[in-house]
């Protein structure tokens, strides 16, 4: 007789799910449920960052596991916590500290450390729940390795007595290929790279193309968010507007940023605002805002203004500029048309020292992400909010 592509441990019928998304956990809870086993989701995942990232795939997970009537359990987020274990760890008689870390490729020593730190506190959850038997998502995906997973299961078990680790390849018995078909009848968030800010910058994770559609699904899910975001954002941005006399800001589209309120308390309190309006395949210009009698709907059904043309660049103070995303090194991703980045080239980057206007990224917390991957006419901001 053929073995089995699964075996579930002899007496287990509840198990304390470690879930890494709902993606990887959803044909895994499935087939448990199909063979009378009943998950338990404990969601810990401390390496996702940033922490906007880390708020979907929990979403993401919770959504998945009351949509099917199981217990899901916050395992909390402590990514500092997270960042210190990994530097103090010790992998088959290696110290982490006693080399960068940061720099281990996947698979490396730093994702061992990780696995292990992730499942101690799993089977820790377990032995105060009760839970004999756990085990992890984890095993599921590809990018991982399995003889990791599973020694960090091992030295989990071993930490904490009377837990038992399941270990058990989840690619197999046909889930691999179910996944995919759970991927898309559920419209689940699908990540593009591991969690962890490392991760990020493998090979192919954050292509531009994926990273907009990354940014198009955490739009979806923080939709109605965006309004009380833009209203605390609107109040920033005037803080580091200040005095600034000649300001160019943008007239947002329905994803982006609504800095209207600000345009109208800068035009009330007499300040110059400017705006942009395609004039081109490649080419922008300034137009002069000053009242919403001004706009019209031009290309791409943005709202531009009409009013008289600006070209007196260098009395230009402050610059704010949307994207779809912005890391921490002022980097941005457009939408791919590249009109701020030729128009901030010519007109705005080649600044002197006295002639200096602050060139400020406009975006959402989620769209602040580890890394954008940049070209070389790609223009930096100054700073972003």
């Amino acid at each position: 007789m053929k073995e089995p592509a699964i075996k579930i441990p002899e007496g287990c019928t509840e198990v304390l799910l470690h879930a890494c998304c709902a993606p990887c956990s959803s044909a895994i809870v499935e087939w448990m449920l199909a063979n009378g086993v009943r998950p338990t989701i404990f969601y810990y995942n401390p390496n996702i960052w940033p922490r906007e990232e880390y708020e979907i795939r929990k979403n993401e997970s919770k959504r998945h596991a009351e949509g099917l009537g199981i217990q899901w359990i916050d395992g909390d987020y402590d990514h500092e916590e997270w960042r210190n274990g990994v530097s103090r760890c010790e992998v088959r008689g290696t110290r982490c500290e006693d080399y960068d870390y940061s720099s281990e490729p996947e698979r490396g020593l730093r994702c061992e450390q990780c696995f292990t730190l992730r499942l101690t506190r799993t089977a820790r959850k377990a032995q105060e729940l009760g839970f004999k038997y756990f085990a992890t998502t984890l095993a599921s995906s590809r990018w991982k390795s399995l003889e990791q997973i599973e020694r960090a299961g091992r030295q989990a078990e071993k930490t904490v007595p009377g837990t038992t680790f399941w270990a058990q390849n989840w690619r197999k018995g046909g889930l691999q290929e179910r996944r995919n078909q759970l991927l898309k009848e559920f419209g689940f968030y699908n990540q593009q790279y591991c969690g962890c800010e490392f991760s990020a910058r493998g090979a192919g994770a954050l292509t531009k193309p994926l990273l907009r559609e990354q940014m198009r699904e955490a739009k979806r899910q923080h939709a109605d968010k965006m309004a009380g975001w833009s209203a605390e954002i609107v109040e920033k941005l005037w803080q580091q507007i200040g005095e600034s006399r000649v300001v160019m800001a943008f007239w947002p589209l329905p994803d982006e940023v609504d800095v209207r309120p600000l345009i109208d308390r800068l035009v009330a309190e007499g300040r110059t605002v400017v705006l942009p309006k395609v004039t081109g395949d490649e080419t922008m210009e300034l137009r002069r805002y000053t009242s919403q009698a001004d706009l019209s709907e031009g290309a791409f059904h943005i709202m531009e203004p009409v009013g008289e043309p600006f070209v007196d660049y260098e009395q230009i103070d402050v610059a704010l500029v949307p994207g779809v995303a912005f890391d921490a090194a002022g980097h941005r991703l457009g939408r791919g048309r590249g009109y701020y980045d030729r128009f901030l080239a010519e007109y705005l980057a080649p600044r002197t020292s006295h002639l200096a206007p602050r060139i400020i990224g406009v975006c959402f917390p989620f769209q602040r992400v580890p890394l954008v991957p940049t070209s070389p006419h790609d223009i930096s901001m100054d700073a972003c909010y």
